[in-house]
Parts: structure tokens; C-alpha cells; sequence
């Protein structure tokens, strides 16, 4: 497989080849969704979201050479900065959707309950991430969110592995403090 993602990089690279950036696409778009779907909640957010990296992608792929960090780990440096620059946005704060309770199929309703209140935790927590800097948002979202090691991380951000395990400790320390209403910071 990791052939063919080289193969299909060259061809966008050199012949803008539609046929290569459609079977690149296709690889990795089940896991961007994911990984932006885990952070948003919000279906049709998610889809445009990771239209919009995989737009990004293919405008910069130009510039991806493989020497420094996987196809891979360069497609979540993207997704991260456009997710973390999607939570900066005007559109975000000012623009706010409702939620779409709606959406929720009500079969049981101890279960919608449990499911309802999952899902204000985990926009409590996205919240606060989004206040965050971007270089601790960023190590957040790539560890929470796409599950990567910190040695993954540090090659996604170009850093020192000790500076994202510090990073990602005293951001939870401080995050922790925020949710359990032990003070700022």
C-alpha cells in the first residue's frame, strides 16, 4: 500500500493525475472524517471540513517531499491546522450552529440521555481546547483525537518528542483543573 501512496503522489505531483488524487483521497478519507467527526459532533461540519483538507492537500502536495515525516502524519498536520484554524474562526464564534437534537434517534430514552449528556462532555472539553494556543491544541487533538504516540506527534509538529510529553502533561494538568472547577490555569 505504501507503493502506491508514493506512486499516486508522484503522478498528482508531476501530471496533476485526477485519477491518482481520487485513489489518495479515497485512502485516507474514512480516517480525516473521523478524526475531524471526533471533534466537531456535527455530521455535515465534518464533511466539509475534511473536503476542506483534502482541498488543502492537494493545492500544497506539490511541496511534500517524504524526507522528514510520512504522507500520512503530513495529511494530520493539515487536518489539525485547519480543524484548530476552524475553532479560531469568526464563522465558529459568532455563527454557532444549534444543535440538532432532532438528529437523535430516540429508541430508548435512558439511552439518548446517556448519549446527550456524552456528547456535552465532550463539547465541554473541545471548548476548552479551543481556547488553547495552537501548538498545545494541536498535540490535544493529534492525541486525543487521532490516538498518535507522542513520537508521531513530534514528527507532525517538527519538535522534540520530551517538549510534546511536557506539553500534552501540563496542558491535561490545566484542562483538569478547568473541568473540575479547580481554577484558571
Amino acid at each position: 500500500m505504501l507503493n502506491k501512496e508514493k506512486k499516486w503522489i508522484k503522478l498528482i505531483q508531476k501530471k496533476a493525475d485526477e485519477q491518482a488524487a481520487n485513489e489518495l483521497v479515497s485512502m485516507y478519507y474514512s480516517q480525516m472524517y473521523a478524526f475531524v467527526y471526533k471533534q466537531t459532533m456535527n455530521k455535515e461540519l465534518s464533511l466539509d471540513l475534511t473536503q476542506e483538507i483534502f482541498i488543502s492537500m492537494l493545492q500544497s502536495i506539490h511541496h511534500f517531499e517524504g524526507k522528514r515525516a510520512s504522507f500520512k502524519t503530513w495529511l494530520y498536520k493539515i487536518a489539525t491546522n485547519r480543524i484548530v484554524d476552524y475553532y479560531r474562526s469568526k464563522h465558529y464564534r459568532y455563527d454557532r450552529t444549534s444543535d440538532e437534537i432532532e438528529a437523535y434517534k430516540v429508541s430508548d430514552e435512558e439511552d439518548f440521555t446517556v448519549t446527550l449528556e456524552r456528547k456535552e462532555e465532550v463539547e465541554e472539553v473541545i471548548a476548552h481546547i479551543n481556547e488553547l494556543d495552537s501548538y498545545p491544541q494541536q498535540i490535544l487533538r493529534l492525541k486525543l483525537f487521532a490516538n498518535h504516540t507522542f513520537a508521531e506527534i513530534a514528527t507532525t509538529l517538527d519538535v522534540p518528542e520530551s517538549s510534546v510529553k511536557t506539553k500534552y502533561y501540563t496542558t491535561i494538568r490545566t484542562l483538569k483543573r478547568k473541568l473540575t472547577g479547580g481554577g484558571k490555569q
